[in-house]
């Protein structure tokens, strides 16, 4: 951690990127990114493709409620995602 003035942060260094699992996963389904996000959004994800694509990126966090709807999209689960 590091200190600044009264408050304290966490200095994350390699950290899991998740994004690439995700990628990884839908290309090798030959599934389009816009089709993820409509089927996302169809399960109630209020998600757009600019924001999908930051996922996949590694630059944002997926909510909890993203994961689920991909692991059923893609059908995977978590496992495949986080520890591929």
């Amino acid at each position: 951690m590091k200190r600044t003035d009264t408050e304290f942060r966490v200095i994350q260094i390699k950290d899991k990127n998740i994004g690439s699992s995700i990628r990884k996963i839908r290309e090798e389904q030959k599934i389009r990114q816009t089709d993820i996000v409509k089927q996302l959004q169809l399960r109630g994800v209020d998600i757009s493709i600019y924001s999908y694509n930051r996922i996949e990126k590694g630059t944002q966090n997926p909510t909890v409620s993203c994961l689920i709807g991909l692991c059923d999209i893609l059908k995977c689960d978590m496992n495949q995602i986080f520890f591929d």
